[in-house]
């Protein structure tokens, strides 16, 4: 009879979708910090995206005057849509989470769509901003990945 070692030592991996991977220290993936630079950017990203999350909040909440009276009825709509989505958007971030960068890229392109489309609603600074900001999450989530790679 074959006595079969079920306690072999094997290298625990994290499952395959995993956030955040801690490696063993002298192997290439600790070597390179991609993954680690982009969870600082991720959470730095995070914290501007709250502030804007409650920026449209404080529109909503606390108008000088009221608001959905005076706003034509699409920059009404796009404040709300931001007010739930940039605050979502920021929580996936923070947490450092796929769907936290889809959920962000989405609120990114959206408020690009809408500083485009309604010409008074978004600072066009604002577009150049979330430009180079997707520009930077691609390239780190690039490089991430491809230090992870054996």
């Amino acid at each position: 009879m074959k006595i079969f070692r079920s306690q072999e030592r094997r290298e625990e991996r994290p499952p395959p979708g995993s956030a955040i991977r801690l490696e063993k220290p002298g192997s290439k993936a600790a070597q390179t910090p991609w993954g680690t630079i982009l969870v600082v950017f991720m959470r730095l990203l995070a914290c501007l995206w709250i502030c804007q999350g409650l920026a449209e909040w404080a529109l909503v909440l606390l108008p000088g005057q009221p608001v959905f009276d005076t706003l034509p009825g699409a920059t009404s709509a796009a404040v709300i849509f931001f007010a739930i989505a940039d605050l979502l958007a920021a929580v996936g971030l923070w947490l450092a989470t796929p769907w936290g960068g889809a959920l962000w890229l989405f609120a990114a392109s959206a408020q690009i769509f809408v500083a485009v489309a309604i010409k008074s609603s978004i600072s066009v600074v604002w577009i150049v901003v979330d430009l180079i900001l997707i520009a930077v999450y691609f390239v780190l989530t690039f490089k991430a990945g491809e230090a992870r790679e054996p």
